[in-house]
């Protein structure tokens, strides 16, 4: 890896009271000696004026000199901690710009050599970059989870168990003449037990939310027949007016989609045409189309309209909408008390209800208190995993000693691209390292 020493502003964009210069490599140390004329104790904050190579004063700062490795990068790492004007910034980076081998960060490269310098794994750098972007509640809890290693324990621990069964594998094929190795049956039982109870647990695993579904926000589509109140009702959760409201039926002829956020989760509500069989044009046509594919693939679907007509839906809510409009109609009163909730987006009666039900429904969709979701790259991985160690008992893998430990080898590699940590030698090497198998 590049051992020139990086700088950058790690705080918020200037001006603001306090402005955070970090410095990490070889060079951390003597930058601190050129700045301040001297280093202070490890871990201490210390008051100190700084000063260019013309003796020039910059600024009066704060410094903290962090020796590696046990650093947050890995390497020798140093924060200014200056008054926070622009000009204050943009000379102490002056300064350190002309330094030899120092050199302005890159986006994230502090978080890359904290990876490469095993200060942090890759699923805990996937983290912290959604921990950056969060903005809801529900988004901040699971990024948080990731960056303090709850999906780094638990592979470390299927990884533990991965090399029980590895020993045991070894044990049978390179030691079977021995009078303590196991004979070749048990062995597989015991191998193929193991691996189907790995598998199970990997696949509880992935059928949680995807990290995405928290990252992006759940969907909700708004449908139902023209002039049902789909879009007065989306202005009303929107509060805006995002969608144009008008007696006219065809009017909504798109998709319109806005995020919003919900008790900390975050969500798409999507406004949609208006589904009718008879009379649309052709740009409408296009409309409706767009409208039923959005059904399909919604999260959580309120339908606007009668029950009769509203679509099959694992999560569906059918909302008895306008009630300022017909309340007092019998017949109209009737078709409502089928539906689940009765609402009036105009006059806000019944929409704390709506929310409760969104919120409730959607709480099912995400991870369990303590519970964390996986990206789709580490997903991928993890099913791979799962793959090869489902066996199909009385096949000829499955008496196989030989193909079971390729198995488990595959399973293990691909376990190991979740965190980016592991690989081939390190699994040797822990393998033989813990399990004394020769003599």
């Amino acid at each position: 890896m590049e051992k020139n020493t990086i700088f950058a502003l790690s705080s918020g964009v200037p001006p603001a009271a306090i402005a955070v210069v970090r410095i990490s490599g070889a060079g951390a140390g003597p930058a601190l000696k050129r700045l301040a004329g001297r280093l202070p104790a490890p871990r201490r904050a210390v008051l100190a004026d700084l000063r260019d190579g013309d003796d020039q004063a910059l600024d009066r700062a704060l410094l903290l000199w962090f020796p590696g490795p046990a650093t947050a990068t890995g390497e020798d790492l140093a924060e200014l901690h200056l008054h926070g004007g622009r000009a204050v910034v943009a000379a102490v980076e002056a300064v350190l710009a002309t330094m030899p081998g120092m050199r302005r960060a890159a986006a994230g490269e502090f978080t890359r050599r904290a990876f490469f310098n095993g200060r942090m794994d890759l699923a805990e750098a996937e983290g912290l970059a959604d921990l950056l972007a969060a903005e809801t509640e529900s988004q901040r809890v699971q990024a948080l989870a990731m960056v303090n290693g709850h999906v780094s324990r638990a592979v470390a621990e299927w990884q533990e168990r991965l090399l029980g069964l590895m020993a045991a594998a070894e044990a049978e094929l390179n030691f079977a003449d021995e009078d303590d190795v196991e004979v070749g049956e048990v062995v597989a039982e015991r191998l193929i037990s193991g691996m189907d109870a790995l598998a199970v647990e990997l696949g509880e695993w992935l059928a949680r939310p995807a990290a995405e579904v928290i990252a992006e926000g759940l969907s909700v589509v708004i449908a139902g027949p023209p002039n049902a109140g789909k879009s007065t009702l989306i202005n009303a959760l929107a509060q805006r007016e995002l969608a144009i409201v008008s007696p006219i039926e065809g009017t909504t002829r798109d998709v319109i989609e806005t995020p919003l956020a919900l008790d900390g989760i975050a969500m798409r509500f999507s406004d949609t045409a208006g589904l009718r069989a008879e009379g649309a044009d052709a740009i409408e046509a296009i409309g409706i189309d767009r409208a039923k594919q959005a059904v399909e693939g919604a999260d959580i679907l309120l339908w606007l309209g009668t029950p009769d007509a509203a679509p099959s839906h694992p999560r569906r809510v059918i909302v008895a909408a306008q009630a300022d409009r017909w309340q007092g109609d019998a017949e109209a009163e009737a078709a409502a008390s089928r539906c689940d909730l009765t609402l009036s987006a105009a006059t806000g009666a019944g929409m704390d209800g709506l929310h409760r039900r969104i919120v409730d429904i959607a709480r099912t969709l995400l991870p369990r208190e303590g519970e964390a979701a996986l990206r789709q790259r580490q997903r991928v991985a993890l099913a791979e995993a799962r793959d090869w160690l489902t066996i199909v008992r009385g096949s000829r893998e499955a008496s196989d000693l030989i193909l079971l430990a390729e198995r488990l080898r595959l399973a293990g590699a691909a376990l190991d691209r979740i965190t980016g940590r592991a690989g081939v030698e390190d699994m040797l090497d822990a393998l033989f390292g813990r399990f004394c198998i020769g003599k």
